[in-house]
């Protein structure tokens, strides 16, 4: 397994649903409804598959062993920005998240911010996501020896093969694919 070439295919799905987030946006914008369950589904992929899965692999795999390997001083501070990054995308969702609770409660001045939370989060991933494809693992294999790659390969390995035991990537991905469907992206 190439975890960095997984790590890419990931980021697909992932500004696949950016595309879904801006499109709903759009819409409120325009005065449609807030599509409450959407943004449930959304906030639950996020989490689960962009956060806890694909975060995870970066943040305790390849990124640790980065700094243990090519050092603090060349790796640290590329990395402690992508880290700075996924801390401001949690904070965006967990406002998303309360933004559309107050809609929900009445408060529909809450609109604009589940819009600004919602856009906020997808800006920054998209910017994110580029960030890492063509600066962060083009150094990634650049300076890891093989040890290190294999480390990371195997590591990540074993958890795609335990988050493929429960069903995790095909829920995730056909998630996205009937977001998409729906929203007509």
């Amino acid at each position: 397994m190439d975890a960095i070439e997984l790590m890419m295919y990931e980021h697909k799905y992932i500004k696949r649903t950016l595309a879904v987030i801006r499109k709903i946006s759009i819409g409120v914008l325009n005065g449609n409804e807030v599509p409450f369950e959407d943004f449930k589904r959304i906030i639950e992929f996020v989490r689960n598959y962009a956060d806890k899965h694909h975060h995870n692999k970066e943040e305790e795999i390849l990124f640790k062993k980065m700094r243990e390997d090519i050092g603090e001083t060349l790796a640290g501070a590329p990395i402690s920005g992508m880290l700075v990054e996924h801390d401001f995308g949690r904070l965006f969702i967990k406002n998303l998240d309360e933004a559309l609770q107050r809609v929900k409660n009445g408060d529909l001045d809450s609109r604009v911010d589940v819009i600004a939370n919602a856009i906020g989060y997808a800006d920054l991933l998209n910017r994110h996501i580029d960030k890492e494809d063509k600066v962060i693992y083009t150094f990634a294999r650049r300076s890891l020896k093989e040890d290190a790659m294999n480390y990371v390969n195997e590591s990540c390995k074993k958890v795609e093969d335990a988050a493929e035991s429960e069903n995790l990537q095909k829920k995730y991905i056909t998630m996205v694919e009937e977001l998409e469907s729906k929203w007509q992206i």
